[in-house]
C-alpha cells in the first residue's frame, strides 16, 4: 500500500523513541505479537513503511545533524535500544514561539539562523503525516504549526495537550482541509494515566464509591524540568485530570482530586514514578485505600502508540476522512473528542482499521448525544473550550463557574488570531 511519510516537531526523547522503535522492529514478522503495538501490519501498513521524511526543531545541538545523531544529543536521556544508522535526513530549524520555557532556555540555545519554510518542507519531502512532540505550554507554537500543517495538507497527529483535535474550531479548519487529526495528548501504553483509568472503572464497576484521589508523577527529562513552570501546565492538568474523571459517573469536589507532574528529579532521567492512591466507600460505609507505584521509561512508553496512531492517520488519508477522528484518538489520546472506556476504543479502533468511513460515520452520528466528559464533573477548573472563528472563547457547555482566563484563555484562541505579525514572528525564530 505504499509509505507512511511522516514529519517529525520536536527531537527530544519521545521522538527518538519512535525513532529507534522504527528501526527496531522493521523486520518484524506479521504474526508477531510487538509489546505496545496492535499489529505489525495495521490497515495494510507494516511498520517499516513508516518511514521519517522530515523532522524540526529549535536546538542548536540537533539542528544541521543527522536525525539519526539528533537523537541521541543531549539533553536528551531516553533509554536505547536500537543503535539506528544514518536516515539522510537532516534536522531543520523551527520555530521558537512560546515552545522554549524559562527552564528548557537554561539548557537549550537556540539555533542561529531562521525558520525553515515548513510548508515548503512538508510538500517537499511529500509528507503524509505531522507528529507533534512539542514541549508542554507551547499554545501559541502548537497553533503556528497547525496552521502551516493545514497549509501543506497533512494529517496530524498532536501528541501534547494543546487541544486541537477536541475543540470544534480546529476539528472545522480541518474538516474544510479535508484532512484527518487525531488528539489530543499521547496516551502511554501503561503510564500513570491508563493505570488511573483502569483503576476508577474498577471501583465504579465494583460498587466502590471513589471518595478522593491523587495521581503524582516524578521524572528526569526535559519534561519534568519544562513542567516546573507551572504556568504552563494548564492544558497538562486539564488533560490528565478529565481522562481519569470521565470513568467516574458522579461529580468529585475540586480538592477530592489531584492529578499532575510533581517534580523534576534529574537522576531519575527519562524515568517517571508514579505514585496513585484512591480512597473509597464499600458496603457498610467500610473504607478502602488503595495505593499504587508506578515506574515506567516514559519516552518508550508512548512510542508504539504513535507508530498505530500515524498508520490510523494515513488510513484516514487513504480513505477521505477529514477532521477529527473519533475512534483512533480515544484510544490513543488522553484528551480526544469523545472520551470512551479504553476496552470500547480499542474495540472501535479495531472496527476503523477494517473499516474507517463506517466507523467514524457511526461515532459521528452519535457524538451529538455522547456528553464529552468535562473536568466540571471533578470539579477542576474548566478547559477553555473551542474558539470561535473571531477569536472570542466560546461558550463552555456545563460551565458552572466564570470562564478562564490567563492561559486558558489563550489556550482558546486560534492560530489565525495569534498576536505577531509576519515580522514579529521572524523576530521569534531569531
Amino acid at each position: 500500500m505504499g509509505k507512511v511519510r511522516v514529519a517529525i516537531i520536536g527531537v527530544g526523547n519521545c521522538a527518538s523513541s519512535f525513532v529507534q522503535g522504527l528501526h527496531y522492529y522493521r523486520n518484524a514478522k506479521e504474526t508477531d505479537r510487538i509489546p505496545g503495538l496492535m499489529h505489525v501490519n495495521l490497515g495494510g501498513y507494516h511498520i517499516r513503511d513508516v518511514e521519517i521524511v522530515a523532522a524540526i526543531d529549535i536546538d542548536r545541538n540537533k539542528v544541521g545533524k543527522d536525525l539519526a545523531e539528533a537523537i541521541t544529543v543531549w539533553p536528551n536521556n531516553t533509554y536505547e535500544f536500537a543503535k539506528v544508522p544514518r536516515s539522510g535526513v537532516v534536522v531543520q530549524r523551527g520555530m521558537t514561539h512560546d515552545g522554549l520555557g524559562k527552564y528548557l532556555s537554561q539548557i537549550i540555545q537556540k539555533a542561529p539562523g531562521s525558520t525553515v519554510d515548513i510548508v515548503k518542507l512538508l510538500r517537499d519531502t511529500r509528507t503524509d503525516v505531522v507528529v507533534s512532540y512539542l514541549p508542554v505550554g507551547s499554545e501559541e507554537a502548537t497553533k503556528w504549526y497547525v496552521e502551516q500543517i493545514l497549509e501543506a495538507g497533512c494529517a496530524f497527529v498532536n501528541c501534547i495537550p494543546v487541544f486541537i483535535a477536541r475543540e470544534r474550531y480546529w476539528q472545522q479548519r480541518f474538516e474544510k482541509k479535508g484532512l484527518p487529526v487525531i488528539g489530543d495528548d499521547i496516551k502511554s501504553q501503561v503510564g500513570a494515566t491508563i493505570t488511573h483509568r483502569v483503576l476508577s472503572r474498577l471501583f465504579v464497576e465494583r460498587g466502590v464509591r471513589i471518595d478522593r484521589t491523587y495521581q503524582i508523577n516524578f521524572g528526569g527529562n526535559t519534561d519534568f524540568l519544562n513542567m516546573l513552570e507551572r504556568e504552563r501546565l494548564e492544558s497538562k492538568k486539564i488533560s490528565k485530570t478529565s481522562a481519569v474523571t470521565s470513568i467516574i459517573p458522579y461529580g468529585l469536589a475540586e480538592e477530592d482530586v489531584h492529578v499532575g507532574p510533581s517534580d523534576y528529579i534529574p537522576w531519575l532521567k527519562d524515568r517517571k514514578w508514579c505514585h496513585i492512591r484512591m480512597e473509597g466507600t464499600t458496603f457498610g460505609d467500610v473504607p478502602l485505600n488503595l495505593e499504587l507505584k508506578l515506574e515506567v521509561w516514559d519516552s518508550p512508553n508512548s512510542a508504539g502508540v504513535v507508530i498505530d496512531a500515524v498508520r490510523c492517520a494515513k488510513i484516514a488519508l487513504d480513505h477521505g476522512l477529514s477532521g477529527a477522528l473519533i475512534a483512533p484518538s480515544s484510544y490513543f489520546k488522553k484528551s480526544p473528542p469523545v472520551q470512551i472506556p479504553d476496552d470500547q476504543a480499542r474495540e472501535l479502533t479495531e472496527r476503523f482499521i477494517r473499516d474507517p468511513r463506517g466507523v467514524e460515520k457511526m461515532l459521528r452520528e452519535r457524538a451529538p448525544v455522547v456528553k464529552r466528559e468535562s473536568p466540571m464533573q471533578a470539579g477542576a477548573t474548566a478547559p477553555a473550550h473551542g474558539a470561535s472563528p473571531n477569536g472570542r472563547p466560546a461558550a463552555a457547555p456545563r460551565a458552572a463557574k466564570p470562564a478562564a482566563s490567563g492561559p486558558a484563555r489563550r489556550a482558546a484562541r486560534p492560530a489565525g488570531q495569534a498576536r505577531k505579525s509576519g515580522a514579529r514572528r521572524k523576530a521569534a525564530a531569531r
